[in-house]
């Protein structure tokens, strides 16, 4: 983690087709993007050793074509987050790394989930994990985490369903055929507590493991509120023969804490309590997450050039949550309401896809074509109960509590109310997808796709034994030209679709009603620039506008009618920056301006001109890290968040606030490193995200945290 300090050397196999070893080893592919590949007769390894672990900068990706495609080449807006940039500012969490994602705004997720606002648009789904769906609501982890990687506007050509206006797709760490060995312990302000393991070997010529795992016991600067987590991965990776490759992997991971929904509002502003307050009853609001995953990836390479890759996805989730919460505080501001709520979800979750890559030439043109199918099932079931205060009458789902003292101690019982949820369904998609890369000239190149998804529900009420079904089968458009005037400097355009199905993001919102409709429409136009300004430093920026199309509306002219009308628009611009400035200083951040709005009133609390829920106007952050010597660094950041609306009803405000950070690095000797983070160091007091009107999270007081990393 020191300038000076070589870096872990990076070992690269024959690259994936169309991409010259020559350029594989220019790019310095970060470890994990392409851990396994295959020479033509023989494993041969290229080794890369840069000049420091500090490395903030990512010259390529698979991600955003499914080909190995340097980002200047990539008509789309992208920032990744490396596994160095984890480590220097100690990210335990998807909040954490989008505070440095220009465009990506972190959203409360009623305590219980990630949930990123991509461009004015909320999501609890579009996350991905090696470019599979991961989608069911919960809290992720970075311990087994290489890089994560942000990419904005409609991404339906590749990730299919969703993707309305960005996604987040995490990559792991793979077996790297050599000695991996590394323990890291943190300790700090809130009793946070947590232990990393990373540990990997070349058993012999044709087999590789690698083992992550993460135990934590944290508590909060919110009272009573904890967090318990445990992850194991184990992976392998094969040598199949001389073209043919294989990583498994499984993952345990389990998330417990208390679902903590903040404070509610008071006259358009957050209520004024102490940043600890918790509204409700924290012994009556857990939450937890059970994930067990395993997945496949098989990689063959022909004699002639193509590439045929196979990845599967099966995994498993239980996910529970139970709160009571903070709702409306009265017209005197001393009492507020608390209502209180469990759900259960079960969802089961399997995916293959297929993608076969090769090139050819026509002429003085250059093709990288790649076909691919997705084939997938999703057996869902999920349970809403209300919660009933039966001391105060069998049918009272709210009581009122004191302000100053917010916390309802009356017992709750948990059963069903005559409209609550208990669904079964199974969604089945069958996708499609070409794309061709094209190079028409060194300085001109496009990016054209087009994908196919027929995607069926078949949805079961358990409450009535209705059942329903539909089949949405959408065709995703991409196209992206890019020019480049110098090798470094790009200039783009592009165009894109997606849909979200009625069944919605989590599968459990299909109706009678909405299932005659067409599905959601989003459609991102963008262009911009990318300049590698030195070979580890880029800067990029991009201008936007997506729209959001087919919202269902009830008829002003007949409300027994439902019609559709183009819903919202966000307008913005994105300005990145990311590497380093000299061999001693790396930098990340961004900028970012968005003016998110509805265009047609949707409801009395959702009217045209309203602005999004949780978008600032403007948003910036940089994070700059300085090594002094080989042995001492020191890192300052600076996050500044513009005013944002708790919802589209725009009566609630949270301010803007700028928080600062810091970090000071300390290597004691090659095996052993010393890290102490700080945050919000000048301890300001502000408002960290929202849910609704009434669900707001107060922003941490200042924090700290030590970690010793060993490295044996």
């Amino acid at each position: 983690m020191f300038a000076s300090t070589p870096r872990r050397p990076v070992r690269l196999l024959r690259p994936l087709p169309l991409v010259s070893a020559l350029r594989i080893a220019l790019l310095a592919l970060p470890a994990g993007v392409a851990p396994l590949a295959l020479a033509d007769d023989v494993p041969q390894e290229v080794h890369i050793v840069g000049t420091s672990e500090s490395a903030y900068a990512v010259k390529a990706t698979t991600t955003a074509t499914r080909t190995e495609t340097p980002l200047l080449d990539t008509p789309q807006s992208i920032t990744v987050i490396t596994r160095e940039l984890i480590d220097d500012q100690a990210m335990q969490s998807v909040t954490d790394a989008v505070r440095y994602v220009p465009g990506v705004v972190p959203a409360q997720g009623e305590g219980n989930r990630d949930t990123a606002v991509f461009r004015g648009n909320s999501s609890t789904s579009d996350f991905y994990v090696d470019g599979m769906r991961d989608d069911v609501q919960y809290y992720r982890d970075f311990y087994n985490i290489d890089s994560l990687e942000a990419l904005k506007g409609s991404n339906a050509m590749i990730f299919g369903r969703g993707g309305s206006g960005g996604v987040i797709n995490r990559v792991t760490k793979t077996p790297q055929w050599r000695h991996i060995g590394q323990a890291s312990v943190t300790i700090g302000s809130h009793r946070n507590r947590r232990a990393t393991v990373d540990v990997g070997e070349a058993i012999n010529d044709t087999a590789a493991f690698r083992v992550n795992a993460v135990a934590e016991d944290s508590d909060s600067y919110r009272e009573q509120v904890n967090i318990r987590r445990f992850g194991i991965n184990p992976t392998l990776a094969l040598r199949l023969g001389a073209r043919t490759s294989a990583v498994i992997g499984y993952e345990h991971f389990k998330d417990e804490r208390i679902a903590d929904r903040g404070i509610p509002s008071f006259q358009g502003r957050p209520v004024d309590t102490d940043v600890s307050t918790f509204f409700g009853n924290a012994d009556a609001s857990p939450t937890w997450a059970n994930v067990d995953a395993f997945s496949v990836l098989l990689d063959h390479q022909f004699a002639g050039g193509a590439t045929l890759r196979n990845r599967t996805r099966y995994a498993d989730y239980d996910k529970f949550y139970q709160n009571a919460f903070p709702r409306a505080v009265d017209a005197a501001g001393a009492m507020v309401q608390i209502g209180a709520y469990s759900n259960t979800t079960r969802r089961k979750n399997f995916f293959n896809q297929t993608d076969l890559g090769f090139e050819v030439r026509t002429g003085a043109i250059n093709h990288q074509l790649l076909a691919g199918m997705e084939l997938g099932s999703q057996v869902s079931d999920n349970r809403r109960l209300t919660g009933y205060f039966m001391d105060a009458g069998s049918n009272v789902t709210s009581v009122s509590v004191p302000v100053s003292h917010p916390v309802a101690t009356q017992p709750i019982t948990f059963q069903p109310s005559a409209t609550d949820a208990n669904n079964h369904g199974k969604a089945t998609v069958a996708s499609l997808y070409l794309q061709d890369q094209i190079e028409f000239t060194p300085q001109w190149l496009a990016v054209v796709g087009l994908r196919y998804d027929r995607f069926k529900v078949d949805f079961l009420n358990n409450r009535t034994g209705a059942t329903l079904d539909h089949t949405d089968s959408p065709v995703s458009p991409r196209v992206g030209l890019v020019y480049k005037p110098l090798p470094s400097v790009s200039l783009y355009g592009s165009y894109s679709v997606a849909y979200v199905p009625r069944a919605g993001e989590q599968l459990s919102s299909l109706t009678a009603t909405n299932k005659a409709f067409d599905p959601e429409e989003f459609t991102n136009r963008e262009i911009g620039v990318k300049w590698d300004a030195t070979g580890d430093l880029a800067l990029s920026a991009a201008v936007y506008q997506l729209d959001r199309s087919n919202v269902v509306i009830a008829d002003p002219a007949d409300v027994t009618r439902s019609i559709l009308v183009d819903g919202q628009r966000a307008k913005g611009l994105e300005i990145g920056i990311t590497g380093k400035v000299t061999r001693s200083w790396s930098v990340m951040g961004g900028y970012a301006y968005q003016d998110a709005t509805i265009t047609t009133s949707q409801s009395a609390s959702a009217k045209a001109g309203a602005r999004l829920a949780h978008v600032p106007e403007h948003s910036l952050s940089l994070w700059n890290r300085y090594d002094f010597s080989p042995s001492f660094g020191a890192a300052l950041g600076v996050v500044y968040r513009g005013e944002i609306f708790a919802s589209t009803s725009n009566t609630v405000r949270l301010p803007a606030f700028t928080r600062v950070d810091a970090a000071l690095y300390y290597k004691i000797n090659d095996a052993l490193r010393l890290q102490l983070n700080l945050e919000n160091a000048f301890d300001k007091h502000y408002y960290a995200s929202a849910h609704s009107n009434d669900n707001i999270t107060p922003g941490s007081p200042r924090a700290v945290r030590l970690g010793l990393t060993a490295n044996f």
